[in-house]
């Protein structure tokens, strides 16, 4: 791990991460600058949408090649997500 970073820990006795700090969390992990990472949550109908915003020199690492690591964000999101039964849409800000 690297240092000056926490380590996620679940357990059946804590409550769940909110969806918002989850995904901080991962994109902070993912990229050179995590000071540059802004997560907002906005409403959106029917589901909420979770906008993800990194440094452009960043992009790259949060969209992976071919978009894989951003298919895996969006999964770890839908699956954290189910089990509470909301539906959350990430978009990643390319601005």
């Amino acid at each position: 791990m690297t240092p000056g970073r926490t380590a996620l820990r679940f357990s059946a006795h804590e409550p769940a991460m909110s969806p918002v700090t989850l995904i901080q969390h991962l994109a902070e992990s993912l990229v050179d600058r995590p000071s540059g990472v802004e997560v907002r949550e906005l409403d959106g109908s029917p589901s909420k949408i979770i906008e993800l915003r990194v440094d452009a020199g960043d992009l790259g690492k949060v969209i992976g090649r071919r978009g894989h690591t951003a298919r895996a964000l969006r999964t770890v999101l839908a699956a954290a997500c189910a089990r509470a039964g909301r539906r959350y849409v990430l978009n990643i800000a390319d601005e």
